[in-house]
């Protein structure tokens, strides 16, 4: 007696799952890493705006923040805080899009202050950091 035996239904489905996770998990694996360097940039930019934006008003000292084409710098810190926060990207190759300024107080409520940065092998993606003057400093996409 020669059964022939298959899969069943059950089995096919288990199978396609798995085919169906292991997919997307090669698929959130392979993130544009362009885009992830650009936003990791973004969001550290951001948080350094904020932390010179609480000294300044902290200290009763006016803060500023320049970026150009070689990296930033923040101006008006004393020593100490100056040496604490860096000065330079985290790639070589992000940039600001012009030369910025960028004051940070010591008045709580600032003016709208933006800056534009990119990557020079991306230079299509560019993202926005910027604030209304009241709320922190977040990332946007660049319009």
């Amino acid at each position: 007696m020669n059964r022939s035996r298959g899969f069943t239904l059950l089995e096919l489905l288990v199978v396609v799952s798995i085919v169906a996770l292991a997919t997307a998990g090669v698929g959130l694996a392979l993130r544009d890493s362009g885009q992830a360097l650009i936003e990791r940039e973004a969001a550290r930019l951001a948080a350094l705006l904020e932390s010179a934006r609480a000294q300044s008003r902290a200290g009763g000292i006016p803060v500023r923040w320049r970026g150009d084409a070689g990296g930033f710098r923040f101006e008006g810190l004393p020593p100490s805080a100056q040496a604490a926060l860096p000065s330079q990207w985290l790639d070589a190759g992000t940039t600001v899009l012009a030369p910025t300024v960028l004051v940070l107080g010591p008045e709580p409520l600032i003016g709208p202050q933006q800056v534009l940065i990119t990557h020079q092998a991306h230079p299509e993606r560019t993202l926005r950091v910027a604030t209304d003057g009241v709320r922190p400093f977040t990332v946007e996409p660049a319009r």
